[in-house]
Formats: C-alpha cells, sequence, structure tokens
C-alpha cells in the first residue's frame, strides 16, 4: 500500500480554516480542480465532478468536529487506485493564530507503480492547500 501526507502553514487561526474545509460538501469553496458538489445518503456520500467532467463519489467514513479532522474513502474516481482513505485535519501550531493544514491519503495501485501513484495523489494535495491559502487570503 503507498501513502503520502503533504501540509502547509496558513496565516489564519483553525477556527478560520475549519470553517471554510470544514464540511464535507465544501471542496468547491475552496479547490477550483473541484467546481460542483452533490450531497447523497444523508450527506455521507459527495459526488463530485472535475474540470473535464470526470465523475469522483467520495464517501464519509469519519469526522470529528472538535478535533477539526474529517476522513473519506473513494468509492468511484478515474484515478488508478483502490482501497483509498484520506484524511484532512487542521491543527494550531505556535500562537494560535497559525494554522497547520494535513492532508494525508493511504491506496493500493492499480496498474502504475507505487511512485506514479504516490506522486499523483502528492501532487493533488499540494495544489489543494496552495489553492486554501489562496482562498483564505482574498
Amino acid at each position: 500500500m503507498a501513502h503520502t501526507t503533504t501540509s502547509i502553514d496558513i496565516a489564519a487561526t483553525p477556527a478560520q480554516v475549519w470553517q471554510l474545509i470544514g464540511g464535507f460538501n465544501s471542496l468547491p469553496d475552496w479547490l477550483p480542480y473541484i467546481p460542483s458538489s452533490t450531497l447523497s445518503a444523508g450527506g455521507r456520500i459527495r459526488h463530485l465532478a472535475n474540470p473535464a467532467g470526470d465523475v469522483i463519489v467520495e464517501q464519509l467514513e469519519a469526522y470529528d468536529n472538535t478535533a477539526r479532522s474529517y476522513s473519506y474513502s473513494i468509492l468511484q474516481a478515474p484515478f488508478p487506485a483502490s482501497d483509498y482513505l484520506s484524511t484532512l485535519q487542521v491543527s494550531a501550531i505556535a500562537d494560535s493564530q497559525h494554522a497547520r493544514v494535513t492532508w494525508s491519503g493511504r491506496f493500493t495501485p492499480v496498474g502504475v507503480s507505487d511512485e506514479e501513484v504516490t506522486q499523483l495523489f502528492h501532487g493533488i494535495y499540494v495544489a489543494g492547500l496552495e489553492a486554501l491559502q489562496q482562498a483564505l487570503a482574498r
């Protein structure tokens, strides 16, 4: 099983960051790669579309508002991976006026090497966290 983790420090309080990203349906609010999201199954499943029109279906696996963290799995996606589980977490650093956002995932490659699928998801996470930082700077 392959895995990757990346994080970014943001000049905003953890509460401010979580307010933006803490909803399971909030990706379109801060991640340009995902222009739309629709919930089903009582809010546990999100149906996403990327700019190419690919369908991505994800399931909420764990949600902890107090710890500012949620984990989700992928049910359907155009990615060469299975057994995907990812976590987004916001934590306080130093003076609590800054937040560290960590995005991590584990997955099994399908038809590609561990390195290829790890680079794919690592790139998505890095670009996503950079987009989050830009969204909070506005």
